[in-house]
């Protein structure tokens, strides 16, 4: 006989708070995740760096780093800038970067966040764990 898994909705957060704050770290029976809100969309995601375990929902929320490009046709280095709206996470163990709304590593798509299930209801931010 296999165990059946029980998932069960959790609210977590009101919306109006997460939207105010931008991140919020909650620990639902034991399990730590991260609530994030980004360009009006809402997510969460374990606070388990796949790298090497480190807590990267505790890290900053800063502006996706792009090479800016100069001169005519583009083809000479501007140096680094960063974009206007995309936003990564940053894992405070090692420097890894996930972006906020997809939880993918900028640099290899393979690697990214685990997801948690989350919707919003009225003004509550619900996940079902």
């Amino acid at each position: 006989m296999s165990a059946q898994v029980v998932r069960r909705d959790v609210v977590v957060a009101s919306l109006a708070d997460l939207r105010e704050r931008e991140r919020i770290i909650v620990d639902v029976d034991g399990t730590e995740l991260g609530l994030y809100f980004h360009a009006g969309e809402v997510r969460a995601w374990h606070n388990v760096c796949p790298h090497q375990g480190g807590p990267v929902c505790q890290g900053k929320i800063m502006p996706r780093t792009v090479q800016l490009v100069r001169g005519e046709g583009g083809l000479k280095s501007g140096g680094p800038g960063f974009h206007p709206t995309d936003r990564n996470i940053v894992c405070p163990w090692h420097g890894f970067e996930f972006d906020v709304l997809t939880g993918k590593h900028p640099a290899d798509r393979r690697v990214g966040l685990r997801p948690i299930p989350v919707r919003v209801d009225a003004d509550d931010v619900i996940v079902t764990v």
